[in-house]
């Protein structure tokens, strides 16, 4: 563990998570902690949570900002290097997010063009990689290439994304645009996800 500066925290936020704080059992056990999920078209998509600070390891680094420590998985130090924990809107009741001054570094985040050598499926699979699971991570999604036959994809969707009544959407407008935009040798995407199985989709809260 190391208290090196990492990411700052301002005032009204650090207000805001300390008066949440307080509502949880044995508060004063309970840190900040910030990561990176994965990334979509406006950069690092964030998560911050309220968790015990007896579980942070040696791949975790703690920084203590008085009476609230936070804490950063070593993986994301380098993706949240500058960053800073604020409010967005109005100070009382806007929501705590993440100011990261970091992009990407993946080169389809450039507008360069992924690496899609080999075969066909190779290359959707390397499509969904590096385009569209980074994307869908941050609502606990993942797209899997179940098979490709003649011009058609086989595509699994699971965690967040399947049940979730936005799927269709997203394979739609998103994964299907993807895949075909980097692997034209494809023309049909089949989703042989069983959504009726899904038992955490996720749907995003309404803004109040």
């Amino acid at each position: 563990m190391t208290t090196e500066p990492i990411v700052q925290i301002t005032p009204n936020a650090k207000d805001k998570v300390l008066r949440v704080r307080a509502q949880e059992l044995d508060p004063e056990s309970l840190a900040l902690w910030v990561g990176v999920t994965g990334f979509g078209p406006s950069g690092y998509q964030h998560q911050i949570r309220l968790a015990p600070l007896i579980e942070a390891g040696d791949d975790h680094v703690v920084q203590h900002h008085d009476d609230l420590s936070v804490v950063v998985p070593a993986s994301d130090v380098d993706k949240l290097r500058g960053a800073t924990v604020t409010i967005e809107g109005d100070p009382a009741y806007g929501a705590v997010v993440v100011s990261n001054p970091n992009r990407p570094t993946s080169p389809t985040m450039r507008g360069e063009a992924a690496d899609l050598t080999g075969d066909v499926a190779q290359r959707v699979a390397q499509v969904l990689d590096t385009v569209v699971n980074p994307s869908i991570a941050a609502h606990g999604g993942q797209a899997e290439l179940v098979a490709v036959e003649d011009d058609t994809a086989y595509l699994r969707l699971s965690g967040g994304c399947q049940g979730c009544g936005l799927a269709k959407v997203t394979l739609s407008q998103g994964i299907e645009v993807a895949i075909r935009d980097a692997v034209p040798e494809v023309r049909n995407i089949v989703d042989v996800t069983d959504h009726e199985a899904g038992d955490s989709p996720y749907f995003e809260a309404a803004k109040k």
